[in-house]
Parts: structure tokens; sequence; C-alpha cells
């Protein structure tokens, strides 16, 4: 086997597993563990992998605490595709809930100039000055402490608040999602407690991220990708996304 055919198949593995070890991948190429360290060494040199002690893992992007002006403004074009998309689900009657999510701010404003007539719940203090102008939206603003960072407000009486209510729809954004572990994480615990109370409240609930998140990894992990009615994302993932999603049996919009 060649050399470039072993790195391939070195990277198939951690893409599936999210490790490997030098002795395994020895015996599996049937090489010298000398020869698999300086594969792993040529990896970690093109910034594929991160080298561990005895193996290695894949070499994912860490999220930063970003505030919620600077994300809303970065993106815009896939942010907004991927607020169509979402808008769509979108009924009349529908109860609908909107935590803080750069692309949420963008699904607000397409429900605010629209005539759908549904309730809306949220807790991103952005999004009621968008209704200034709505005579069709029945919204309501949950209280409590604001995070400048999330752009909503969090915190024990926001989750007292939302546990009263039932969402027909709940639309949940996330600062990394990990295909390895099939699961989707955030930034801080109280943004976490939050995303995980709409999932448990919402008779469906849509994960929207854009296809750089399947690269990143976040603090604190709030769901399963199962618990999701659908992730909706760009148009343009790649193969290896589908594939993943489609054998988590995760419906990809």
């Amino acid at each position: 086997m060649f050399t470039e055919e072993r790195l391939e198949q070195i990277l198939n593995i951690l893409n599936k597993n999210g490790r490997v070890k030098v002795k395994e991948l020895s015996e599996l190429f049937n090489v010298s563990e000398s020869m698999i360290r300086k594969d792993l060494q040529r990896l970690e040199a093109e910034g594929a992998i991160q080298r561990t002690y005895g193996g290695a893992i894949l070499n994912r992007r860490f999220s930063e605490s970003i505030p919620i002006d600077t994300r809303i403004k970065a993106n815009l074009d896939t942010k907004e595709l991927i607020a169509e998309k979402a808008f769509a689900l979108i009924m009349d009657g529908d109860v609908v809930f909107l935590e803080s999510s750069s692309i949420n701010f963008f699904l607000a404003k397409l429900i605010a100039n629209s005539t759908k007539q549904i309730t809306l719940i949220t807790n991103m203090s952005i999004i009621p000055p968008l209704f200034n102008n709505n005579e069709t939206v029945k919204l309501l603003c949950i209280g409590g402490i604001y995070d400048n960072k999330s752009g909503g407000v969090l915190g024990s009486e926001v989750i007292k608040s939302i546990s009263k209510y039932i969402f027909n729809k709940g639309f949940v954004g996330s600062a990394g999602v990990n295909l390895i572990t099939n699961s989707a994480h955030t930034v801080t615990l109280e943004d976490g407690n939050v995303k995980e109370l709409i999932i448990s409240n919402s008779k469906e609930v849509f994960l929207l991220v854009e296809k750089e998140k399947f690269d990143v990894d976040s603090t604190y992990r709030f769901a399963d990708l199962e618990e999701f009615s659908a992730i909706i994302t760009d148009s343009d993932i790649t193969n290896e996304i589908r594939y993943k999603l489609k054998k988590l049996s995760v419906k990809l919009i």
C-alpha cells in the first residue's frame, strides 16, 4: 500500500471513530509503529489531526463566545437561506419558539414581514422590535437576565417561564455539531438549559446550523442529534455529512 492510500484510510478511520491508536494502526496496515508515527506527524503538520499519547484525534475547532451583533453579520447568504427553509415549515395557527441564535433573527424577520397568523415566543431580545408593524403575530417575550453574547435572556426565571408552554415547532441553533458523538453543542450551561427545555416542550424541533458547524465542538452538549425532527442546513453540504446523518435516521432539510 502506498503512503498516500494509508493516510487516506487513517483519516477515514478517524472520521468514523474520532480517534486512532498507533499500535492498532500498525497491526491493521502491517507496518511498523515508527512508520505509523511518521504518518501521524505528517497529518498533524497538514492540520488534519492532533497527536495524542499513543495515537491521534481529529483536529476539530473549538467554538468561541462571539457577541450576537457580530454573528448576525457573518455568512449572511447562508443564514438567510437556512431561515427561508425554516420559514416554509411554519403554518397558520402554530405556536413557535425562537431561541437566541443568529439564524433565528433572520427567521424572525421573515415572519415579521409575512401575514402568517401564529403565536411566537422568544427569549431573544432583538426580535420584538421587528414586529412593531406586524398585526398577525401574537408575540410573547420571555424575561430574564440578559446575556450580551447569546443575545437572549437566560437563567432560572427563563426556565420557569418556558416550562409553562408547549410549542408546535421549536427552532434552535448550535455552536457546533459533532457527527462522531452525534451531538449538538453550545458555549454555556445556561444557554444549553434553555435549548434542552425547548426540545423537551416542542412537538417538532429543528436544528438550524451552517455546514461549517459540523467541524466545530463547544463546551456544553445539549442534545443528541436523534432528538431533532430535522436538521436545516446549507444545500451544498458534503456527501460524507449526508451519509452520516442518513445512518442516524436524521432528516435533512
